[in-house]
């Protein structure tokens, strides 16, 4: 990257001397803190992975500290880049473990200060020309990095400055003083390392180990968590409101058996049943009933195959075992005051309904953490509609209920080319270069404490037995686990990985639900993600709190499957299906709230994006799969706005840019039976595609205020001033073309029909075809709805400027939002210099076959540099060019779009404004082989790329 010394002076006037200054500046001085929205260590990751080198300065490092870097060191390995550490044995806060981690690392030299008190926290990145500099209270931890409240200052400076130049001097003297570890150095401090009582105070404020104890205990009382506090709040007023059933959808991990305890201790039942699947499942349920009820092993039964203490006041059932006819008749319909139904997504099948179906009890509780895996059967209705309570993994991990996680996307092994898929043969799966391949990655990405304790999900039943056999060749102590085995086996082998007579279970599915092994603190994922209900289950084996673990690491081996979408949809919890989402999700590094971290490794990171691009989400089986699933959640049929509300269900926008307007969509799936009239289909297509996505409100505030009564054009001009939001003549000029239909294109007039509305002496009220529409209740109804929806999407744009920075943008939105007076999208290619505005787009990896006046190699030289060509056949002299940077000159703005390639579609990031760097205009010619004159230049960004947005656009470029 460059950067411009200018630029430079600038941020820097704006940092320390005038925050209100107006000239444009890079790399300003910043101060740093923890919070949702941004945090330590992705500004730190964003120097580390474009650096030449770097040096860090720091006193204490944890394993999950170091755990946050490994891919970013990973990646700069790969470039034969790399640094150095230096660290210290102040306090013995860093564990020998640690200083293992840090060898094993290739592309980093460490040493240890012999320095007394030495308790630096200085982390420096070098460029070409320039370094990074963060200084400030952050040690090199996940809890200091990511969530603890530090303060850090990031500075920016030119490889001849004062403060650099001292750092560089002071690293360099103290790296001489400092002592090289090696195998013998840590051999020796293993020997005098003690970890005191003083130093574990130490530890738990540093590493913030707070967030590690599991459920609260007074004594030997066991208190609610404040999930279970809020939840059983929620069940007893839907008994108060006179419900007698209510489902709890909990996160795996998230205490659901306690929650239950806790509900039946304040409902005090006379008698209790407890229903489960797995016998394994209810021993364990009835041990921690037992705990916290407090009351005699006598009180508690069991039934099931081998065990029927039927008169037992809190009864534990299999489903198989109780709904046999001759068991389910020795119980009358009202023997149970309180019935809780285990892992109640199974409770729609016909074991669990008849059980139901003949009991009457004065409260049915069901627990999941799956309600949307119903196999085609719904369970809401059998709970009333009524979710009492919804906690889901992002929830659980911010409020510290679960063990945070390292995740790591690691490409799976690769040959000639050619990587792992879903056609690779047993022998391939298995190979010795696989074997090799993901024996480095497992050892490089570790675990967090002493005793390896994993879990390996692999593709099936043969390649789990290889798998397991050639592990335990190279030294590993694992077994294969599958649905062959028994149910003591099982049993027996959980017990000896917890005991750490084994490193690795390797199994298929039989772990998916059910199996509580708090101690895993590793999570292998060698298969691909069939969905991501059953990826959230696997990875939630390993989420359980446990006092040796401060984490887990889950490494995931990404082949070239044509599921690899779902990892985005199963990480973050969006089931939206929107492409641009999904794709976020994977830039966004803030993804996860606490010292949780996502991390992809570049060529993985590639294989997700490529699945997302080519593969389709919404087809109309699955969209009727959508809408079936939410219809049953909520006990009627789904309006537009019901999908936008639903984390659980997808963005309503997937449905609209399928379908003309929501009622097609109904009429496809036969959830509508009518005929819409041409009219009524035209207002609902225009309003749909043209209003919906609120990227101005304008639109829409002004169709819900003419439903109600004509509107004076100032009056609502004034009203516009007053909320704020940019309104100008040409805005409302604007507004008005476009709801007269005189804004668009000749094609789009064929399919939205006359206009929706009409002006008179400023006066603004329905045009007929829009009135004729809202005389029909039921397009009345549908009108509302999308004004609705488009209302709550409008809170997502900024409304006091025409445009939003890293939103997505159509040409045709552009056109409009600019103000001008046609839709010339159609012929908008490049750019176009219009109405005082030139709107840019620019597609970063260009096709092929485009044509070759607009195939110039347009790119970021940094964040805030656009290296940008005209067309070709165009010079200095062009009547094009000369106006374009004449209108500059004036103020003119340019507006800077982007996207990555054609399979992201129609839509462009906005990336705000760019400024011509005037003194590098400069007539070239193509290098394209035609030798036609362009003329290129420097556009200096008045806002800096989002460095996620800027790493997906130029991942790919050089490959």
């Amino acid at each position: 990257m460059e950067l411009n010394r200018d630029n430079l002076l600038n941020a820097y006037e704006q940092g320390f001397l005038d925050k209100d200054t107006h000239k444009i500046g890079h790399h300003p001085p910043r101060m740093i803190i923890n919070s949702k929205e941004e945090n330590v260590l992705s500004s730190m990751l964003d120097e580390m992975e474009g650096c030449l080198s770097f040096s860090i300065s720091v006193a204490f490092i944890t394993e999950g500290g170091l755990a946050t870097l490994k891919t970013a060191l990973y990646e700069l390995a790969k470039q034969n880049r790399g640094g150095r550490i230096i660290t210290s044995t102040y306090l013995n806060f860093n564990k020998p473990k640690v200083f293992k981690a840090l060898l094993n690392i290739p592309n980093l030299e460490v040493r240890a200060a012999d320095k007394e008190g030495f308790h630096a926290k200085g982390y420096v990145f070098r460029n070409h020309h320039y370094s990074s500099m963060f200084i400030g209270s952050s040690n090199l931890t996940d809890a200091a990095l990511k969530k603890n409240y530090e303060y850090n200052l990031k500075l920016t400076s030119l490889e001849n400055g004062a403060v650099i130049q001292h750092f560089n001097s002071q690293f360099e003297k103290l790296w001489e003083e400092s002592t090289a570890v090696d195998d013998e150095w840590i051999r020796g401090y293993e020997q005098a390392y003690v970890e005191q009582p003083e130093q574990r105070k130490v530890l738990e404020v540093i590493e913030d180990r707070s967030r590690y104890h599991h459920q609260t205990m007074t004594g030997q009382v066991i208190q609610p968590n404040i999930m279970q506090k809020e939840a059983l709040m929620e069940l007893s007023g839907l008994r108060k409101a006179g419900k007698e059933k209510g489902l709890v959808v909990s996160a795996t991990g998230t205490g659901k058996t306690y929650l239950a305890a806790f509900d039946v201790q304040q409902y005090r039942p006379g008698r209790m049943l407890f229903l489960a699947h797995r016998e394994q499942i209810l021993e364990k349920s009835m041990n921690d009933f037992s705990k916290l009820l407090g009351e005699p092993l006598s009180n508690f039964g069991l039934y099931s195959g081998r065990s029927k203490k039927s008169e037992a006041k809190y009864l534990f059932a299999t489903v198989q075992a109780l709904s046999k006819e001759a068991n389910l008749g020795q119980f009358n319909p009202d023997e149970f005051d309180y019935i809780i139904v285990d892992e109640a997504h199974r409770s729609s099948a016909s074991t669990y309904t008849k059980i139901l179906n003949h009991f009457s009890p004065g409260f049915l509780l069901g627990m999941t953490a799956t309600p949307e895996r119903t196999d085609d059967m719904e369970i809401f209705s059998l709970f009333d509609y009524n979710i009492a309570y919804e906690i889901r993994l992002q929830q659980a991990l911010e409020e510290e209920i679960l063990s945070p996680f390292h995740y790591f996307g690691v490409t799976d092994y690769e040959k000639d080319g050619m990587s792992v898929d879903d056609t690779t043969a047993l022998g391939q799966l298995t190979s010795n270069e696989r074997i090799a391949h993901l024996i480095a990655k497992i050892e490089y990405y570790g675990h967090s404490g002493e005793t390896l304790r994993g879990l390996m999900f692999v593709s099936n039943r043969a390649e789990a037995a290889e798998l397991s056999q050639s592990l335990n060749h190279h030294g590993y102590r694992t077994r294969a686990l599958t649905g062959d085995d028994s149910q003591q086996m099982r049993l027996q082998t959980v017990r000896e990985l917890e005991g750490g007579m084994l490193d690795y279970i390797i199994t298929v599915d039989i772990f998916n639900e059910g199996v509580d092994i708090p101690s895993i603190n590793q999570v292998v994922m060698l298969r691909q993600t069939q969905s991501s209900i059953i990826f959230i289950q696997q990875l939630g084996r390993g989420l359980r709190k446990h006092d040796d673990k401060e984490y887990l690491t889950v490494i995931d081996f990404i082949g070239n499957y044509r599921n690899n979408y779902m990892i985005p949809i199963a990480l973050t919890d969006d089931r939206s299906y929107n492409k641009d989402r999904l794709r976020k999700s994977l830039m966004d590094r803030n993804t996860l709230t606490g010292v949780s971290t996502i991390n992809f490794e570049s060529i993985a990171k590639e294989k997700i994006y490529r699945a997302i691009n080519t593969t389709t989400l919404n087809t109309q089986s699955f969209l009727k799969e959508m809408h079936l699933y939410l219809k049953n959640k909520i006990g009627r049929p789904p309006a537009l706005i019901d999908f936008h509300d639903d984390a659980d269900v997808i963005d309503p926008l997937v449905i609209l840019h399928k379908y003309s307007h929501y009622l097609e969509f109904l009429v496809k799936i036969k959830e509508k039976h009518l005929t819409i009239s041409k009219n009524d289909h035209q207002v609902l297509s225009f309003l749909s595609k043209e209003i919906t996505e609120g990227k101005r409100v304008h639109e829409t505030l002004l169709l819900q205020q003419i439903i109600e009564s004509p509107v004076n054009m100032r009056d609502f001009q004034l009203e516009m001033h007053r909320r704020g939001y940019h309104m100008t003549d040409d805005t409302m000029r604007s507004v008005l073309r476009n709801l007269t239909h005189a804004f668009h294109a000749q094609q789009d007039l064929k399919k939205y029909g006359g206009p929706l509305i009409e002006v008179a002496d400023d006066l603004i009220r329905p045009a007929p075809a829009f009135s004729s529409a809202l005389e029909n209740p039921e397009i009345r109804a549908h009108i509302t709805q999308v004004l609705e929806l488009s209302l709550a999407l409008s809170r997502s744009y900024d409304q006091s400027k025409p445009l939003t920075v890293n939103r997505k943008y159509s040409r045709k939105d552009v056109c409009r939002l600019l103000n001008w007076d046609k839709d010339e999208s159609s012929t908008l290619y490049g750019y176009k210099y219009k109405h005082g505005t030139c709107p840019i787009f620019i597609t970063y990896h260009k096709d092929e076959e485009i044509e070759d006046t607009i195939r110039y190699e347009d790119r970021f030289l940094d964040l805030n540099t656009l290296k940008w060509f005209t067309r070709s056949n165009r010079t200095l002299q062009s009547k094009e060019i000369k106006a374009l940077l004449e209108g500059h000159r004036e103020g003119a703005p340019i507006h800077i779009f982007v996207k990555k390639d054609d399979d992201e579609g129609s839509t462009f990031y906005y990336l705000g404004e760019g400024h011509i760097d005037h003194q590098t205009l400069e007539e070239t010619r193509m290098n394209d082989g035609t030798g036609k004159p362009v003329v290129k230049m420097n556009m200096l960004m008045e806002n800096p790329v989002d460095y996620d947005l800027y790493k997906y656009l130029e991942s790919g470029t050089h490959e």
